[in-house]
């Protein structure tokens, strides 16, 4: 691994994952969105894996598209064809497709498709000093990393489109108001918070949560009677899991269940 290269360890049943290129400010070049892209495969083939957080090295988060390698492959005459645009994309589907609960620890700035791999992720906590900055009209481009379809379903069409066309930058408070980011915590305090969080989500049963993920991420595209089909179907799996039948056995025994995640 590089210096550059996302840093991953795993402690407690959670994954955390650090972008790793501080005087990039963290920027997304093609080897970073490729190694993201494996560290999220490996986390979610691993059973000791049960949540994963993704943060930033030094003062941002993630200042999105690498602009130098982008210069480079516009000088090359390739900047439509180098590959930037799929690899972005692949990361984006697969971080949001994770069965895994997901925490984006928002650390300073998180613009462009740095903004969109916080999108991504199932929760959002923010440092007191974090910024959102879509930056995509700010350089006469348009979203492409997913923003078009996170922000309306998170803070609303006209708000995003405030986001979006005005190219604001936007605190972390007025991230919270806006159902942007759930919580914000004092920049001292994030890794500790998210670590509380996410360690109250690795006790939890975790086959349920995918069940639940699914039909929240599915559930767009169905009818009402066509999601409690779903719920129903996924219902059967939980309550064949050997997590619903601790639960069970905890209620009857009156004590807190234990869960694994099966």
């Amino acid at each position: 691994m590089t210096q550059a290269s996302p840093l991953s360890r795993v402690q407690d049943a959670i994954a955390w994952i650090t972008l790793n290129r501080p005087e990039q400010r963290n920027a997304l070049d093609i080897p970073t969105l490729k190694r993201l892209h494996a560290l999220l495969d490996a986390h979610q083939a691993d059973p000791a894996v049960r949540v994963i957080v993704l943060t930033g090295a030094g003062r941002s988060f993630c200042a999105g598209a690498d602009l130098a390698e982008w210069a480079e492959a516009e000088a090359r005459g390739e900047l439509e064809s180098y590959g930037w645009t799929e690899t972005a994309h692949a990361l984006m589907r697969r971080l949001h497709d994770l069965d895994k609960p997901t925490i984006a620890a928002v650390n300073g700035t998180a613009v462009g498709a740095g903004m969109d791999l916080a999108l991504c992720c199932d929760f959002r906590v923010a440092g007191a000093s974090a910024r959102f900055k879509a930056g995509y009209t700010g350089m006469a481009y348009c979203p492409d990393a997913g923003a078009s379809w996170h922000l309306p379903r998170l803070i609303g069409a006209e708000a995003a489109k405030r986001l979006l066309f005005l190219d604001e930058l936007w605190n972390a408070e007025r991230a919270l108001g806006a159902g942007l980011v759930g919580e914000v915590v004092a920049d001292a305090q994030l890794l500790a918070a998210v670590a509380e969080f996410a360690a109250r989500l690795a006790a939890g049963p975790t086959f349920a949560f995918a069940q639940t993920k699914r039909l929240i991420r599915d559930g767009a595209n169905r009818s009402l009677a066509q999601q409690l089909e779903a719920e129903q179907a996924a219902g059967l799996l939980c309550g064949r899991s050997e997590d619903a039948a601790e639960a069970l056995r905890a209620v009857a025994e009156k004590r807190i269940p234990h869960f694994q995640g099966r």
